[in-house]
């Protein structure tokens, strides 16, 4: 077994908070945390991707949709397409990504 608490995970060097809590060859688990008014640009990934929203409200952009997220949703984003996020809210925005590698 194998135990990863947010506060131990890899930090990600990006514009936000961002650590890794689990990766293997298949896959990877990354905790996001967007403070008010925090952006992660649109951009791609040789990947596919599972968004969980575990906290807070934000859009998200994929290709040039936008759809505004809460608590509780799940969103498959495919590797061809463009996906950034935005906190729309007045508290942290919290989402787990799993990238299926």
């Amino acid at each position: 077994m194998k135990m990863t608490q947010l506060k131990d995970g890899e930090l990600i060097p990006i514009n936000i908070a961002a650590h890794k809590l689990f990766a293997s060859e298949r896959n990877e688990l990354i905790h996001l945390c967007f403070k008010p008014g925090e952006v992660l640009e649109k951009h791609k990934n040789p990947f596919d991707v599972i968004f969980y929203v575990l906290e807070g409200t934000g859009t998200l952009e994929v290709d040039d949709q936008s759809f505004s997220v809460g608590a509780d949703t799940v969103i498959e984003v495919s590797a061809p397409e463009l996906r950034g996020w935005t906190n729309t809210g007045t508290s942290d925005l919290r989402i787990l990504v799993i990238k299926v590698l």
